[in-house]
């Protein structure tokens, strides 16, 4: 059993200053039964810069940053909280873009590696890591930051240098007038700026969960290196 979802272990009180809606978001755990569906549109969505999409599509982690981008992209996301292959506490999120010439998919498993602090496995073989920060604005809005990346090679453990590297941040919260979720996700690069995007709604909703994860959302192997 676990003590409460991923993100109220973390966040400890201030999980109370999320909005209500956020809240019930994050509260996701191996245990209630339910598995949460967002379907939605991203205003903007993949690499915005032309000359940067074959880089993207040459780094070697499937089904992550792909080298396409769009505006008003059909997308849908899946939360899954489990537990990992290690005994982990673990949240998989599988995210699907549909732009008008493929269908891109991104995910990643969040585990609990340590009391307080989170890592994200990234990719069809989870073998991009990066940690990852979170904290609570004063209107209640999450904000998740990944300052530090490693990229695993078979048994290589590569850290990502600062200056090579990028910093994603996030930052979701609920639109009342709109009555969805919103979130905005920005993957910068020291020197050339933001290299990767999505920002846009969704709406989302719960179903019925064994526990199990469905055999499209499981990865093609998983990680427990830090």
């Amino acid at each position: 059993m676990t003590d409460g979802s991923l993100y109220q272990r973390v966040l400890g009180a201030d999980f109370g200053r999320l909005q209500p809606e956020l809240q019930d978001y994050f509260s996701l755990s191996p245990e209630q039964g339910r598995y949460g569906i967002g379907t939605g549109s991203f205003e903007i969505a993949g690499c915005p810069r032309p000359a940067l999409r074959p880089a993207l599509a040459a780094i070697p982690v499937r089904n992550a940053f792909f080298p396409d981008y769009g505006r008003d992209v059909p997308f849908t996301i899946r939360n899954f909280a489990h537990l990992d292959p290690f005994g982990r506490s673990s949240l998989t999120a599988v995210r699907r873009f549909r732009f008008d010439h493929a269908e891109r998919v991104f995910e990643d498993t969040t585990s609990l590696t340590s009391p307080a602090g989170l890592t994200d496995y990234v990719g069809r073989r989870r073998n991009l890591a990066t940690d990852l920060e979170l904290s609570v604005s004063g209107d209640g809005r999450l904000h998740m930051h990944s300052p530090h990346t490693r990229l695993f090679l078979g048994r290589l453990r590569v850290p990502v240098p600062v200056l090579a590297g990028a910093d994603a941040h996030a930052e979701q919260w609920w639109d009342g007038e709109t009555g969805r979720f919103r979130i905005r996700t920005l993957v910068r690069q020291r020197q050339l700026g933001t290299v990767f995007v999505y920002d846009g709604s969704f709406t989302y909703a719960y179903r019925d969960y064994d526990g199990g994860l469905p055999p499209d959302a499981r990865p093609e192997k998983w990680e427990r290196r830090l």
